[in-house]
């Protein structure tokens, strides 16, 4: 990391805060920045994260959440049970503050950083980047540079292709019975997995063909709408609908024929065979259900 990019984040008034907290406490022997706002050239605003990891003596301290409050007071706390990493225990806090700060805290042993420099390769959530914000006893001397590499998408096979299909209609015929039924909790359910697992899969692959499968994808689809074509960018929009019944049972077709242009043009760059009958039929039988008599 630059001395320029060093300086920047330790004139950051919450990076700041995060290094005197670890100061202050003999339990904390390292403080280590990871994610967006330790890559230079990763966009961030006012809403993004603070993830840091505290390499700790013993993590049994830390169990006791009081300490969290010493950075705001909590709007919003997600608490990860404690569970082993390379042998070695660790947990996780995600707190939301009143002021708008959100700092995902990962407590981790020293034991496990050992571990972390003994193996030949960085764990994804530090070769994502990181920054080295404190170390009293010089325990992350050896981290090698990050490489930006480990979540880096990789093209699909023609048989997980045709998986990824094979599950996206399983999902629709759920999003179509469910509207039958008039029955609005398991509908909101399966229309975010067709929505945000099963479609997002097939755009990403899309994207990630466009710039050579060299850009990483963004967590839950985080960016991937501003990567994509006004004309794809206008048909997801299409996909997202109040509450009415008719206008979901539009949603559902729109949702369909977005995946299933995206799913040619992926077929068509990787050298697939697209599915025409799975789709022919998968969408016969979507109509069926609509226009079923009651």
């Amino acid at each position: 990391m630059t001395d320029e990019r060093m300086g920047a984040l330790l004139a950051d008034p919450v990076i700041q805060k995060l290094i005197a907290w670890g100061e202050a406490r003999e339990n904390v022997r390292a403080v280590i920045l990871t994610s967006t706002r330790a890559a230079a050239g990763r966009p961030t605003d006012e809403f993004s994260d603070y993830d840091v990891i505290y390499v700790v003596r013993d993590i049994r301290p830390c169990l006791d959440d009081g300490w969290l409050g010493d950075f705001g007071e909590l709007l919003g706390l997600y608490r990860d049970p404690v569970r082993e990493e390379f042998g070695q225990e660790r947990f996780t806090r995600v707190a939301q503050y009143e002021d708008g700060l959100k700092i995902d805290f990962s407590v981790c042993s020293v034991g496990w950083l050992e571990q972390v420099l003994a193996r030949p390769e960085l764990p994804a959530e530090l070769d994502v980047g990181y920054a080295v914000l404190l170390d009293k006893d010089g325990v992350t001397h050896g981290l090698p540079p990050f490489t930006r590499t480990a979540y880096l998408p990789a093209p699909p096979g023609e048989d997980e292709f045709r998986e990824a299909v094979l599950n996206f209609f399983s999902n629709a015929a759920y999003v179509a019975k469910h509207l039958r039924r008039d029955d609005l909790m398991p509908l909101m359910d399966v229309q975010h997995v067709l929505r945000a697992g099963r479609l997002r899969q097939m755009l990403e692959w899309r994207v990630a063909m466009g710039s050579g499968w060299s850009v990483p994808n963004g967590a839950c689809g985080r960016g991937l709408a501003g990567r994509l074509d006004a004309p794809t960018r206008s048909e997801l929009e299409a996909v997202f609908t109040g509450a009415g019944k008719e206008e979901n049972w539009e949603s559902l077709f729109r949702t369909v024929a977005l995946y299933e242009r995206a799913g040619r043009e992926v077929a068509a760059g990787l050298g697939f065979t697209f599915p025409e009958e799975l789709f022919r039929r998968n969408l016969a039988y979507l109509r069926r259900v609509r226009e079923r008599r009651s």
